[in-house]
């Protein structure tokens, strides 16, 4: 079945999208192309069985088998070594995709605390979104009497856009509460 999200984006934001960045083709709507989500564990110099942890957390929120990330260079002031894990990440496209942004949006989001909107000062510049979250507990598929740390992650949204004025229209259009100037304070 395909997620309601996607559905939405297909029959009813594309238009919109159109009309609202003045665009003279639908091709040239931007379009959400990957997420991807990932995770530093910086304590893993010490403990190998953090990365495996990451690993197993990343797999559930996603829904989809993640990945351990290994240093490329070595740091002596870190006492890191080229080669050790560090981190975990997963990238999610196509309908895995939509149903974690679906998930994300309507509950993850409100389970954060003193929630009072997401920063829109992640752009780069090239139409991609960087936000971080702090907690891993937000998640429902995460059992918060099985964690033994909380740590934070970052989510990336990759998008076709030429610039993050397309970008924020197309995230702002597929629900992301970004903070308006009267929520701010």
């Amino acid at each position: 079945m395909e997620p309601t999200l996607k559905k939405f984006y297909r029959d009813t934001l594309v238009k919109k999208l159109q009309e609202e960045l003045q665009l003279k083709n639908i091709m040239q709507v931007p379009k959400l192309q990957k997420i991807v989500l990932n995770q530093g564990v910086g304590a893993a110099i010490s403990d190998k069985k953090l990365v495996d942890t990451a690993v197993k957390e990343m797999s559930t929120i996603a829904g989809q088998a993640a990945v351990a990330t290994i240093a490329k260079k070595s740091v002596a002031n870190f006492k890191l070594r080229e080669g050790m894990p560090i981190g975990a990440k997963v990238t999610l496209r196509g309908e895995r995709m939509f149903e974690f942004l679906e998930r994300f949006i309507s509950i993850a989001l409100p389970r954060v605390r003193d929630f009072r909107g997401i920063n829109d000062k992640g752009f780069d510049g090239r139409g991609n979104y960087t936000m971080g979250v702090k907690e891993q507990i937000i998640f429902p598929e995460i059992n918060i009497d099985k964690i033994n740390r909380i740590t934070g992650m970052d989510i990336t949204f990759v998008t076709s856009a030429e610039n993050d004025k397309e970008a924020h229209a197309l995230l702002k259009g597929l629900g992301l509460p970004f903070k308006t100037k009267e929520n701010s304070n």
